[in-house]
């Protein structure tokens, strides 16, 4: 069984998705990344990625990581900013009854695209 399987599939990722942005935008550390970002297009995008990252159908057409967050790397985004949204993303899930294992799979997954996001 995949992990998006696992996590609840669509319905898990989509609730997910929500109430991970209801944290950043909520976070005076990382909010300000997105001003002027048309949070529709980007639950969208997230839901899409996330899907496709958790072994989920892959409907992700999305640029990739190093160009779609280089704007935000020239706005100083770093590792912190990147430990914030780990740090989200597992609040999320625990909310949302995730095991601890699980948790750390997604984590895992997070970090895997950390030098890419930071365009390293």
């Amino acid at each position: 069984m995949s992990l998006y399987e696992r996590l609840g599939g669509a319905p898990a990722v989509e609730a997910a998705v929500f109430i991970f942005y209801r944290k950043m935008l909520g976070d005076d550390r990382v909010k300000g990344f997105f001003d002027n970002t048309d949070m529709d297009g980007q639950i969208a995008k997230q839901k899409a990625f996330l899907t496709m990252a958790f072994g989920g159908p892959n409907s992700y057409t999305g640029r990739d990581m190093r160009t779609s967050h280089a704007p935000l790397v020239s706005k100083g985004l770093n590792d912190s900013h990147v430990d914030i949204v780990v740090e989200h993303l597992g609040a999320t899930l625990k909310e949302l009854g995730v095991p601890d294992a699980d948790i750390a799979e997604v984590a895992a997954i997070a970090n895997s695209v950390r030098n890419d996001v930071l365009n390293k």
